[in-house]
């Protein structure tokens, strides 16, 4: 118990000790049923308690007053709006009379929202793209710490929440969840996990802890590899057309390559022919100069006989002189075969060349297909 002369020396250092406890407290003074002096911690957002404030006759203090004993209680959270552990020391007087109580509040917190304001400053500045960390009891944000590269301004300490918040879904349900959430929400898309956290004593949850992180760079990543997929299927299905032709190219180059061969052979048939002209040729020339001897033998009677002789000759030397001609074109015809054969070959050699680096192409295209996917599966886990 308290005696009531050292109470202002008490005050005095409850006064000092406000911001030394994590957490916060506030103190106060009964005098009767009345409170009479309040002390909070700086920035303890707690405003249950005031001078002025009656209390209830079944409350901790009431009984302390009465009972002239040291009395301590849990408080939960529909009480006071948060969870409350309260000690109350009865006042004494000269005559040893109980005339009121020193009274000690100190929030319930769970250690990691004891913890927050140490941790998360640090932690906040870890994540390369930014984060907001967020905590929350059951109605609303109670901390808040952005990093300077990220926040989201509309949620903030203060702010209740709402029904379609994840950390309202986690309360309900007790159990971890993530979720990504697109750009038309906050702007630019997000990923958040929540946590429950649950009291010690009764394993109910009391609040919840939330990691946000912006996903711009595996947003960019996942459309980039989508375009570069779409890109490469495109890609790759031209070139398996351009692989087709260029096999149709080479069966029309062998078959014309063939067909060449062909030329060629019927053009030494062709001289094979003027050969056996010139042989008939050179026969009929002979049998026209018989004929024409023997004409002259015959006198008047061979007259006649001599003119068809005469025209036989005539017309060995027409077919005779044909055959250089035939012999000049037998050639050139035999030049430009020879000329298109080249070609040919080279046009062949140069369409297998092609149809192999398409095969190349194509493999390197469904490597890098395949490297693109990959790419897509760690956008996606980022």
């Amino acid at each position: 118990m308290i005696s009531k002369k050292s109470l202002p020396d008490l005050k005095a250092l409850a006064e000092f000790e406000s911001n030394l406890i994590p957490g916060g407290v506030v103190y106060g003074t009964i005098e009767g049923d009345t409170m009479t002096w309040v002390k909070y911690s700086d920035g303890l957002d707690l405003d249950v308690f005031y001078v002025g404030l009656k209390l209830d006759k079944n409350s901790t203090t009431m009984t302390a007053i009465r009972e002239k004993k040291i009395m301590y209680q849990d408080v939960p959270r529909s009480v006071y709006g948060t969870r409350l552990k309260i000690a109350s020391i009865p006042i004494i007087d000269e005559e040893g009379n109980s005339i009121g109580a020193f009274s000690m509040a100190i929030p319930r917190l769970h250690p990691v929202v004891k913890a927050f304001p140490d941790f998360a400053p640090m932690l906040s500045e870890m994540f390369s793209e930014g984060v907001q960390l967020r905590l929350t009891d059951l109605n609303k944000f109670v901390a808040t710490q952005s990093s300077q590269k990220f926040d989201i301004p509309s949620l903030k300490k203060g702010i209740d929440l709402s029904e379609n918040l994840i950390e309202s879904r986690v309360i309900k349900s007790k159990k971890t969840e993530t979720q990504e959430i697109d750009a038309l929400e906050y702007g630019v898309p997000i990923r958040v996990s929540a946590y429950p956290l649950f009291d010690d004593d009764t394993n109910e949850v009391v609040g919840t802890f939330s990691v946000t992180t912006p996903k711009e760079v595996a947003s960019t990543l996942r459309s980039m590899s989508a375009n570069l997929e779409n890109n490469l299927t495109g890609i790759s299905s031209t070139i398996q057309e351009l692989a087709a032709s260029a096999s149709e190219i080479h069966a029309n180059q062998q078959n014309l390559n063939d067909t060449i061969n062909e030329i060629t052979a019927l053009s030494e048939k062709i001289n094979e022919v003027s050969s056996f002209i010139k042989d008939i040729a050179d026969e009929t020339k002979m049998l026209g100069l018989n004929a024409s001897i023997e004409a002259a033998r015959a006198g008047e009677y061979g007259r006649g006989f001599g003119v068809v002789a005469k025209e036989i000759g005539r017309l060995s030397e027409q077919s005779k002189n044909t055959i250089p001609k035939i012999t000049k074109l037998t050639q050139d015809i035999m030049a430009k075969v020879e000329a298109s054969n080249k070609k040919s070959e080279s046009s062949l050699s140069a369409s297998q060349e092609q149809a192999a680096a398409t095969e190349e192409i194509t493999a390197s295209i469904e490597e890098i297909t395949s490297t693109s996917e990959e790419l897509n599966k760690i956008a996606h886990s980022l």
